[in-house]
């Protein structure tokens, strides 16, 4: 199974953060809100991204395991 980072919407508030943390995965829109490329979190970075979804300031970025095709 991958990881991928999802966004829950319903909590997200445009801090940013997770693009400073983990900017070859999240990009921020002209609002300041993430815009994540669905792509699957390399074993390099998933550390890195474990740290940017628990530093969150609301905890919306989350890592989800997507079983491989």
């Amino acid at each position: 199974m991958d990881q991928r980072i999802t966004v829950d919407w319903t909590s997200c508030e445009g801090h940013g953060l997770c693009a400073e943390l983990l900017p070859e995965h999240v990009g921020l829109d002209e609002w300041g809100y993430p815009l994540v490329d669905n792509s699957p979190v390399p074993a390099r970075t998933l550390k890195r991204a474990r740290r940017a979804a628990a530093d969150c300031p609301v905890l919306a970025l989350k890592l989800t395991a997507r079983g491989t095709p």
